[in-house]
């Protein structure tokens, strides 16, 4: 009896375009994902089932285009591939939905409340959609939905908790690749936000340097002392 396996039949991520040649409209729909990534690659370096793709296409349906979020995280995948790394993110091959989908309005909006909403919504399922326009002013600039019963229900907060992937997100001023202005960070569950990769390697290098000022303090209140007890015809060495 012939197996017949329809997955086989399906294009797979090398057979499919891995963009769909749309360029972003400003800088912020490419580094503000980047830096919720780059804080995930140092915060989870010890696990290999999460994935976050920035601009990549989520195949969905062999016959329908692509779907280009700024960014989204997929955890139970594997996070590399291989060493050609991932063209695209083709459900039928991962067989796991993104958890959380991220898109950064720019000038010109492209159906992130309305028609990008309800697809992720009831289309795909995704169980987080996290909106972010920095441009706003009259509402705030972040909104985090949660799927519930097929509909997305606004969480109010800021940082917002997300239990099932035991992060928050959220929003404050900081600076990030030398720019100061307001970005998107992780957050842990006393809502201390979690430090970016520049942060972490000032930190560290503020901390040995002030391992080393303590060491040398200590030396050279050990050479005052020497001085002292020499001064008082005591040798040093004969005390230790």
């Amino acid at each position: 009896m012939l197996n017949y396996n329809p997955l086989h039949c399906l294009p797979s991520s090398e057979e499919l375009p891995d963009s769909d040649d749309t360029p972003v409209d400003n800088e912020l729909q490419d580094l503000i994902p980047g830096l919720l990534k780059a804080i995930l690659a140092l915060l989870w370096s010890e696990r290999w089932d999460w994935f976050f793709g920035v601009d990549m296409g989520i195949y969905y349906d062999p016959a329908k285009p692509a779907i280009v979020p700024d960014g989204f995280l997929s955890l139970g995948v594997k996070r590399i591939l291989d060493e050609g790394l991932r063209l695209s993110y083709v459900l039928w091959e991962e067989k796991k939905l993104p958890i959380l989908v991220l898109e950064v309005v720019s000038q010109t909006h492209r159906g992130e409340y309305s028609t990008k909403k309800e697809f992720y919504a009831k289309e795909l399922g995704i169980l987080y959609y996290v909106v972010y326009n920095p441009r706003r002013r009259k509402k705030p600039p972040l909104e985090v939905y949660r799927l519930v019963n097929g509909e997305y229900e606004l969480q109010p907060g800021n940082p917002i908790w997300l239990p099932e992937i035991n992060l928050g997100i959220g929003r404050e001023r900081g600076i990030y690749q030398g720019i100061a202005r307001e970005w998107l960070y992780w957050y842990d569950e006393q809502g201390q936000r979690l430090l970016t990769p520049e942060e972490q390697i000032t930190e560290a290098q503020e901390r040995a340097n002030y391992e080393e000022q303590r060491r040398v303090e200590a030396e050279q209140r050990a050479q005052m002392l020497a001085e002292r007890l020499k001064a008082l015809g005591v040798d040093p060495e004969t005390l230790i």
